[in-house]
């Protein structure tokens, strides 16, 4: 395929990052192997000097998971993109790429409890510090929480499982007074939905693992650069000076607005080694290949049923974007204007035990630890995902006792709003 940027996304996630010339298989093969022959020794050692482009060894790069990241690539419009074992794993080498002990960040508060519990815990155990900020906090409070041994400012584009649509416009004004990073999980808008790029960000991450993948088989992650900030800005000392394990090389002065992808890779990803396999790069592929019809159908199923939710006499609240009594309703209309994904949350009257009744009544949608699957699932985050929050912490990410967290499908949405009609109709 020629070049990505010349087309629509939708034809993007068909057909871009793989282009097989004259004669081989026209959809991507999996390249199930850790290493590849050359026939001179001086084409191995370009390699390893990063005067070459080609394949090494697998855990820094493979050609079907290049294929994968260029496709994502593509869809977010960077420079550039890395493909990790997992989400987690490109949330904390986001951050490691620019953090060193004795750093700090800035985070939104309203943060995925994996997330969260990463910044809070086990990053403190490098030396990297962090602010958590109410997304909501103005412009000033969120600068004033910069110090100058910040070194990135972190949000979601929807946050998990709270909702609120990230104020990219605020949060990018903050980063670039400070002369640092904006870092985004778009994980739950999906490229699709929403390019953060677009909108003053210069890192994207995703958990690949979700939608993009969109049937709960294979772990991933992904990186994307921007490759629109200054790392010679006196701040990024590792961009800008000699790299002694690369003979002395400086990436910012080499690789340019591509600096930060390579490094990602050819450092951390050498040296910690959390890689994509061959196979789940397959499926991810085959996943992102039918995500724009996904997520116009994820997107409507659950306007639909919060709009449904609403009405219901058995709930108390509903929490959806793209409902107009939602906090971030117009944010979400400005940076989300095909859709605000399948994510919704509500409290069911009576409480816990009630919320927990309900999904026991449930017969369509599952009990899973997951989101982003093409199959209706829900799950209560206080007792699951956020339950390593104390309860001002779970508070703070928006999760409340009484939350249930639907991932809304792409099945029939009379058949789902059924399933909950009579869920909550079975509740004393």
């Amino acid at each position: 395929m020629a070049n990505n940027l010349n087309f629509n996304k939708g034809t993007i996630c068909v057909q871009g990052g793989y282009n097989p010339k004259s004669g081989e298989a026209r959809i991507l093969p999996i390249y199930q192997s850790t290493t590849y022959k050359y026939d001179d020794p001086d084409e191995v050692a370009a390699l390893f000097d990063l005067k070459a482009e080609g394949h090494m060894y697998s855990r820094i790069s493979n050609p079907t998971v290049a294929a994968f990241e260029e496709k994502i690539n593509g869809l977010e419009g960077g420079v550039g993109a890395l493909s990790l074992a997992s989400g987690q794993s490109a949330v904390a080498l986001s951050i490691l790429n620019v953090c060193k002990n004795g750093d700090h960040i800035v985070a939104a508060s309203t943060l995925y409890g994996g997330t969260f519990s990463l910044f809070s815990t086990t990053l403190k155990r490098f030396g990297i510090s962090v602010t958590f900020v109410n997304p909501d906090s103005s412009e000033k409070e969120i600068f004033n929480c910069c110090n100058d041994n910040t070194r990135a400012i972190f949000g979601e584009t929807i946050g998990n499982p709270g909702l609120n649509i990230l104020d990219f416009e605020k949060f990018s004004k903050v980063a670039k007074k400070t002369g640092v990073p904006f870092i985004v999980d778009n994980t739950l808008a999906t490229p699709y939905l929403c390019n953060p790029l677009k909108h003053g960000a210069n890192i994207v991450i995703h958990s690949t693992t979700k939608y993009i993948d969109g049937h709960a088989t294979s772990l991933g992650g992904i990186i994307v650069d921007g490759g629109n900030f200054d790392w010679k800005n006196g701040k990024y000392p590792d961009f800008t000076e000699p790299d002694l394990s690369y003979h002395g090389i400086k990436y910012a002065e080499t690789f340019q607005n591509a600096a930060y992808i390579v490094k990602a890779r050819v450092q951390l990803l050498r040296d910690l080694g959390p890689c994509t396999s061959p196979f789940n790069a397959f499926l991810l592929n085959l996943g992102a290949e039918t995500l724009h019809l996904r997520m116009e159908r994820h997107s409507y199923n659950a306007l639909k049923l919060g709009e449904f939710l609403e009405k219901h006499e058995k709930v108390n609240w509903v929490n959806y974007p793209l409902l107009e009594s939602h906090d971030s309703y117009l944010l979400a209309k400005k940076y989300l204007p095909k859709g605000a994904s399948g994510i919704l949350t509500f409290g069911v009257k009576g409480g816990i035990e009630a919320g927990k009744q309900f999904i026991r009544n449930l017969k369509l949608a599952t009990l899973v630890v997951h989101l982003g699957d093409a199959r209706t699932t829900v799950i209560h985050p206080a007792s699951t995902t956020h339950r390593q929050l104390n309860e001002e912490e779970q508070l703070s990410s928006g999760v409340t006792s009484d939350l249930i967290r639907i991932s809304v499908g792409i099945e029939d949405i009379e058949d789902i709003i059924k399933d909950f009609d009579e869920a909550l109709k079975k509740l004393d």
